[in-house]
Parts: C-alpha cells; structure tokens; sequence
C-alpha cells in the first residue's frame, strides 16, 4: 500500500517478552481520505523510525484475523516499510527477519491460531 506517513506512535512494551507499535498511513487515491493502522511487532517495531511525518511510503503487511470469546480481531501486521521507487530514504536500517510464528499477531493476548500464507516468490518472508 502506497500513502504517506500520517502519525507514528511509541513502541508499547505490552510484556516482558512482547512489544508492538502502530502507525498511520493517509491514502488519498480515494474520493475520501482513508487514514490506514498498521501494527508493527517485536524487532520491526523501529521500521519507520527512519521516516517522517508527511513523507511518502509503501508499506508491505499482512492481514490477519482471528476469533476469540466470539470476538473478532483484524490486525494488519507491516513487516516492511520503504520510500516509493526513486525516493531515497534518509538513513537506513538493517532489521533481521522474523519468523511470525514467534511473535504474537496482536496485543489482545488471545490464544494464537496461525496458519501459513501461501509464499511468493517475490516474497521475501520465510513462510
């Protein structure tokens, strides 16, 4: 998803163990301004310290869902985030890989049902 950097917020050290930060993309290809939240988990959670309020990005993410108590949870976890082609960033950041079925998919402490994605070659995650 292409936008710009509307609001990023403090990483949130949810437990010892767990730590997650949202943004705010503004996309504006609509008739009306969508204002997108993304999470970012664990390791990643500095992605877009690198980046600016107002500045352009494309963020790469991954929908997830889930059911608990018959409650519904949707999280849009960004496992990248990049300048558009053609725009340098001003630093950049080296952020190891992670493996999503060690980092909980959101701060809601519900039991976690994971089921791999169908992998892409153009995909740069290890599932």
């Amino acid at each position: 998803m292409k936008g710009k950097l509307h609001k990023k917020f403090e990483t949130d050290q949810k437990t010892d163990s767990f730590q997650a930060r949202d943004f705010v993309v503004l996309q504006e290809d609509e008739r009306y301004p969508q204002y997108i939240k993304f999470q970012l988990v664990q390791d990643r959670c500095n992605l877009i310290d690198n980046f600016e309020e107002g500045q352009d990005v494309v963020v790469h993410f991954d929908l997830r869902g889930r059911e608990w108590n018959d409650k519904y949870f949707t999280n849009l976890n960004a496992w990248k985030v990049e300048a558009p082609a053609g725009v340098e960033q001003t630093t950049s950041s080296d952020v190891p890989d992670l493996n999503e079925a060690d980092v909980p998919s959101s701060n809601t402490g519900a039991p976690q049902n994971q089921e791999e994605s169908p992998s892409s070659e153009e995909d740069d995650l290890p599932f």
